[in-house]
């Protein structure tokens, strides 16, 4: 039976203040849930974020023989001593794109998978190409009608060049390669902190790479995989999120081991927008003094802040000028009706002129990160807000009502929390 929808009613309008620590990372997690099917051996995982992508990727790994395990309530156990390369459940890979990463793992393990169609968040076309052109050069077969068929006797080490820097493609032919005979070159990979966090998994395991966090890793394979007990990072783009809301509603916050390592271009972006933060030992604290005056460009030009792969401006944090996914800004007409002054120039930017006065308002989340700037909207804005479909905050944000409200915000959850 469906679960039913989740629903936000915040009272804008209050100040927070203390201390929170960001979960951690759900795109490392994802990714370092499907590299665990690469060993028989058994793997642990803490600071696995509880939410329904991880949730619903658990699911599909026991559905292939593995076992899993909450231990804790963000530490996983998984064994995947014995596995099969059974038909997924189509319903379960609707639900999330990570299904994909399912792909690289049970090619090595099992030599061929089954996919349907993977879901997520509808934010423009992701194609899928790439994932095909790096399993074919590493020596699978790849077919695709209504489902993803792949195929491959023995994977072979291969100068493999991706034509996008794509996350998840990165990934299915990193976790492909770990397996593969002979050497393998990934060029033009993507960088990303959870990328770099699949890689550092992947040698805890017993493999052999060399340029993590750089666009061309090197992979020789195949390794010889064992057991471990690795910690997820935490997520970046959940301190982004709560730079923002510090900002936004006036507040002072500490943010707890907020990964200092990854957030140069993020503080960076945020200093354009005039808001700083103070880095003390492993924290980030956000000042409740913010000039929020945007920065000119020399010579007084008006300036545009845009996303681009890993390490410039993470494109799930980005607003004004979008060209990673062309259906990702269509949401900003919600802000325009809370008060918000913007221009949504095409599918790719929008000029924003503020401050705005915001008012409540009802609206309804159509992905992720669009229901995350409603809710920090909501927070700041006169009188209450209602999101709708706030499951979808849910899929990428976990608990954040409750750890809002540690804070001082008045976010009330529809349904309630069981105990």
């Amino acid at each position: 039976m469906p679960a039913p929808p989740i629903q936000y009613i915040i009272e804008g309008g209050h100040r927070l203040s203390g201390t929170i620590e960001p979960s951690g990372n759900k795109n490392a997690a994802l990714p370092i849930i499907a590299a665990a099917l690469l060993t028989e051996h058994p793997v642990t995982l803490d600071n696995v974020p509880r939410i329904r992508d991880t949730e619903t990727l658990v699911e599909l790994i026991r559905s292939v023989g593995a076992s899993a395990e909450w231990q804790k309530p963000n530490t996983l156990a998984i064994h995947a001593k014995d596995i099969r390369a059974a038909d997924l459940d189509p319903e379960l890979c609707a639900r999330i794109r990570a299904s994909i990463l399912l792909a690289g793992p049970l090619l090595a393990r099992c030599g061929e998978v089954v996919l349907p169609p993977p879901g997520g968040d509808v934010i423009g076309r992701r194609r899928l190409d790439t994932h095909f052109l790096a399993f074919e050069q590493l020596g699978a077969t790849v077919t695709a009608s209504t489902r993803l068929e792949l195929r491959a006797l023995s994977l072979k080490g291969a100068d493999v060049f991706l034509d996008e820097p794509s996350v998840t493609a990165t990934e299915n032919a990193l976790m492909a390669a770990v397996a593969a005979h002979g050497t393998t070159y990934l060029r033009n990979a993507a960088s990303e902190p959870h990328v770099q966090d699949l890689a550092h998994f992947l040698v805890a395991l017993g493999a052999r790479i060399d340029g993590i966090g750089t666009n061309t890793m090197v992979v020789h394979g195949p390794a010889t995989l064992g057991s471990v007990n690795y910690a997820i990072g935490p997520d970046h783009i959940e301190v982004g999120s709560l730079i923002g809301l510090a900002a936004v509603t006036r507040s002072k916050l500490r943010i707890a081991r907020a990964g200092l390592t990854h957030l140069r271009s993020i503080r960076m972006g945020f200093e354009r927008l005039g808001i700083s933060c103070e880095v003390e030992g492993d924290d980030l604290v956000v000042s409740d003094r913010q000039t929020l005056k945007i920065t000119d460009d020399f010579g007084g030009h008006v300036p545009k802040l845009e996303d681009q792969p890993w390490p410039a401006f993470p494109a799930d944090l980005i607003l004004m000028f979008e060209k990673m996914f062309e259906s990702r800004m269509f949401f900003v007409d919600k802000l325009i009706a809370m008060g918000g002054r913007i221009v949504l120039c095409d599918p790719h930017r929008a000029i924003v002129a503020g401050p705005s006065r915001l008012k409540g308002a009802l609206m309804s989340s159509p992905d992720i990160r669009a229901g995350m700037a409603m809710l920090l909207a909501a927070a700041c804005a006169e009188g209450t807000s209602t999101i709708n479909n706030a499951d979808q905050i849910e899929r990428g944000y976990e608990r954040i009502d409750q750890r809002l409200n540690a804070l001082g915000a008045k976010i009330t959850r529809v349904p309630a929390r069981g105990s």
